[in-house]
């Protein structure tokens, strides 16, 4: 193992699958799980409680001194919690996803979580998913690899997950509000989900789980000796 961290950064569209990845890589490795996502979408569950807009950034910026968030490390992953509650599977709904992707365009939402994450990856081997992870979050880190697959493989995917959790929705609408989220987040002004220019392109299409942290092991193996 190497004397410095080693920081693995998984970026990509939503339904990729870059959370599952993470997860069993993070085990396969011993490395400590971050789930960026789940940060902005605390934030996107506070605002939406508030009763304030996705989109009325004045009011979500004027609310971030309120919000007392905390990343904490549990079981080797980071649990997140807000005002000392943990927080579970009501940040996973469509309309917190909604509200996600819209909180994450504004500056000072990313400044305010920024640091937070950056601290526990000085501190742990880390592997962390996001979407300007390689690019904002972790640009030194040694492995970057950009998870993607078809619109329609991810909302899938996103459809049966979400059915499992018993939320009702269509995959009609999934995908809709799928495509929506990928144009949105790849167009921000503030960083957009895009690959970063070192990253390794990593398709999965067509791959279960299993085959998926397999491939994707033998790209991180490549790259640092682990």
């Amino acid at each position: 193992m190497l004397n410095k961290t080693i920081k693995i950064a998984l970026d990509g569209p939503s339904g990729s699958g870059k959370s599952t990845l993470a997860k069993n890589l993070a085990k396969r490795y011993g490395f400590v799980y971050i789930d960026t996502g789940a940060l902005y979408r605390t934030i996107g569950l506070f605002v939406s409680d508030r009763g304030i807009d996705s989109d009325d950034a004045e009011n979500i910026i004027a609310c971030l001194p309120e919000i007392k968030i905390e990343m904490k490390l549990e079981n080797g992953g980071g649990a997140v919690y807000l005002g000392g509650k943990r927080i579970g599977e009501e940040i996973r709904t469509p309309l917190i996803s909604k509200y996600a992707s819209d909180v994450s365009k504004i500056p000072e939402v990313r400044a305010f979580l920024l640091e937070t994450q950056r601290s526990i990856a000085r501190e742990n081997n880390v592997i962390m998913d996001g979407r300007d992870i390689g690019t904002v979050i972790l640009p030194d880190a040694q492995v970057k690899l950009f998870v993607t697959a078809s619109p329609e493989a991810r909302a899938n995917r996103r459809y049966a997950e979400l059915c499992q959790r018993g939320v009702e929705t269509t995959y009609e609408d999934v995908l809709a509000e799928m495509k929506w989220r990928d144009a949105n987040d790849s167009g921000r002004e503030i960083a957009p989900a895009i690959p970063a220019e070192d990253a390794i392109m990593f398709d999965n299409s067509g791959m279960s789980i299993e085959e998926t942290v397999d491939n994707a092991a033998k790209i991180i193996d490549k790259v640092v000796n682990l």
